[in-house]
C-alpha cells in the first residue's frame, strides 16, 4: 500500500510542490542524487573511480512536453559526456538516457535524433550510453529506437524490468553478441495484466530473465541491490563459465555502498548509477518506495532537519 502511494505521488503535482518546498536538508537529497550541475557530477564520479568504482550518469528529467526543455537536456548530456573526455573519466563512466526527457512524448523522431545526438557525443569521448527505460506505454517505442540507433552505435545499452510480463521474450531476443542489457525489476506502478505484483513473483521474473541473458551471447548488466539475486547472478556467471569483463553489477547511487566496495573487491565489475541534476523529484520518490529502509531515513530527516 505505501509503495503505490508513493509511486501515485511520484506523479502528482500537489504533493511535490509540497515535497519540493519542504525543509528538507540538502543531505537527504545528496544521499540519493549526487548534485545540482556538472561539476557535482563529475566529483562523484572521480569519487567512486577513487573506490575502483565505475559510474552511469543520469541528468535527472523525464516526460518532456516542451521543444527547448529536451534540446536543453540534450545539451546538458553533450557537456557532460565532453567534461567525462577531458578529465580522463570515460573509461570509468558512461550516461544514461530517459528517451522522454529528449522529446518522446512529443515526437519520437526527435527524441531518436536528439539521442543520436548524445551517442555521438558519447563515440567522441570513448564511452558509451544506456537508453534507460520507463513505464510500460514507452517500452516498444524505446526498443524501436534503440534498434534504429544500435545500426551507428552497436553498443549502446538497453533496460528490461523484470516485473512486465514481456520482458522474458524481450530478453530472449537482446540476448545475441554485442548487445549491452541491463536487468532490474522496474520502478514505475503498473497494472496487474502488464507487470507481476508482488515482490516474490517479480524476483522470480528477475532470476528468469537474468538466466537467459547469462546464457546467451551479449553483455548483462545486473542492476539489484537484493543479496538474493546477486548470489544467483554469481552462481550464473559460474554455470556459464563467463569470464569477467563479460557482464557487470550495478546498483544506485547512495544505496548498499559496502556491498559495491566488497564486489568490487572480489574482482567484480560494479558500475554505480548516478543521478544529478534539478529534476530530483520523481527520482527519489521512486527510491523511496523501493525500500522501506530509504523511507526512514526520509522521515528521520524531516523530522530532525528544518
Amino acid at each position: 500500500m505505501l509503495r503505490t502511494a508513493l509511486l501515485t505521488a511520484s506523479r502528482n503535482r500537489t504533493v511535490r510542490r509540497f515535497v519540493e518546498t519542504a525543509p528538507v536538508s540538502r543531505d537527504v537529497v545528496r544521499r540519493f542524487v549526487a548534485g545540482t550541475t556538472v561539476d557535482d557530477a563529475m566529483a562523484a564520479c572521480r569519487a567512486l573511480a577513487a573506490r575502483g568504482l565505475n559510474a552511469t550518469l543520469d541528468h535527472l528529467g523525464e516526460d518532456t512536453t516542451e521543444v527547448g526543455h529536451a534540446e536543453a537536456t540534450t545539451k546538458a548530456y553533450v557537456t557532460a559526456l565532453a567534461h567525462l573526455g577531458d578529465e580522463g573519466l570515460a573509461d570509468r563512466v558512461e550516461v544514461s538516457v530517459k528517451l522522454s526527457a529528449v522529446g518522446q512524448a512529443l515526437d519520437a523522431a526527435m527524441a531518436r535524433d536528439n539521442a543520436a545526438a548524445i551517442c555521438a557525443a558519447a563515440a567522441a569521448a570513448g564511452t558509451t550510453v544506456t537508453l534507460d527505460m520507463e513505464d510500460h506505454t514507452t517500452t516498444d517505442s524505446t526498443l524501436g529506437i534503440l534498434r534504429g540507433l544500435r545500426g551507428d552505435f552497436p553498443w549502446l545499452g538497453a533496460v528490461l524490468q523484470a516485473y512486465l510480463h514481456r520482458t522474458e521474450a524481450d530478453c530472449r531476443d537482446l540476448a545475441y553478441e554485442g548487445s549491452r542489457v541491463r536487468l532490474c525489476k522496474g520502478a514505475y506502478k503498473e497494472p496487474p495484466d502488464v507487470a507481476v505484483q508482488s515482490r516474490l513473483d517479480v524476483s522470480k521474473s528477475y532470476v528468469r530473465c537474468l538466466r537467459v541473458l547469462m546464457e546467451g551471447n551479449g553483455y548483462p548488466m545486473v542492476a539489484t541491490h537484493d543479496p538474493r539475486l546477486i548470489a544467483i547472478g554469481r552462481k550464473l556467471v559460474l554455470d556459464n563459465d563467463r569470464a569477467k569483463g563479460s557482464y557487470e553489477f550495478q546498483m544506485l547511487y547512495g544505496i548498499r555502498p559496502h556491498e559495491q566496495d566488497r564486489l568490487a573487491a572480489d574482482g567484480e565489475k560494479v558500475r554505480v548509477y548516478v543521478p544529478y541534476g534539478d529534476e530530483w523529484y520523481g527520482y527519489l520518490m521512486r527510491r523511496l518506495a523501493e525500500r522501506p529502509a530509504n523511507i526512514g531515513f526520509f522521515l528521520r530527516a524531516l523530522a530532525t532537519k528544518g
